[in-house]
């Protein structure tokens, strides 16, 4: 698929998240925490296919997200960041610096690795070097995806929206993805 066709589709469904939060909330707080909260679950749809094909069935992802895959999650993660931060900004919720430190980093690495990945096809990335980078954005962002989930079944983060049900399940997701990825890891190895 080409770049632009794989970004044309990721924003057609940005657009039927917000849609979809409209539709159930109307144009509220509550509307736009929905979105949010859809899109967010796009976003780990986009990445859940990266963290399980990259690096050694990358191509895979090229007819689905083009071979600039990373751009198209930064993309898809960067509307869901702007969904979120109108959330925050709109219903008042202060903004506690310790708990959102981890999500700035994942954001300046998700914003940085389509950067990294044009780098490496310039040849200016030794692709171990790319190896390497990619191995701790695909760990880390799981790990931010992973964290946010803990925290609404623990129920650590009040007015997160969504039921239980749903974030249990959800949970499982990110746990079942980190088992198939260690998995494929091992197998690679042997």
């Amino acid at each position: 698929m080409k770049t632009r066709n794989a970004i044309a589709l990721t924003l057609l469904a940005e657009g039927l998240v917000v849609g979809l939060g409209t539709i159930e909330y109307g144009w509220t707080v509550e509307g736009l925490q929905a979105s949010t909260r859809f899109s967010g679950r796009l976003s780990l749809a986009i990445f859940s296919m990266i963290f399980l094909l990259h690096p050694g069935k990358k191509e895979a992802l090229h007819p689905i997200l083009s071979e600039n895959y990373f751009l198209v999650f930064a993309i898809a993660h960067g509307i869901h960041l702007a969904e979120l931060l109108s959330y925050v900004i709109l219903s008042g919720i202060p903004l506690v610096p310790i708990r959102v430190a981890g999500g700035f980093i994942a954001y300046a690495m998700i914003f940085l690795m389509p950067w990294f990945q044009y780098q490496h096809r310039q040849g200016k990335i030794t692709p171990v070097r790319f190896q390497q980078l990619g191995f701790i954005y695909l760990f880390y962002v799981w790990f931010i995806f992973f964290m946010t989930y803990l925290a609404r079944v623990n129920k650590s983060f009040p007015n997160a929206g969504g039921s239980y049900a749903e974030y249990i399940v959800l949970m499982a997701f990110v746990n079942m993805i980190l088992g198939i990825k260690i998995i494929q890891i091992l197998r690679r190895k042997a």
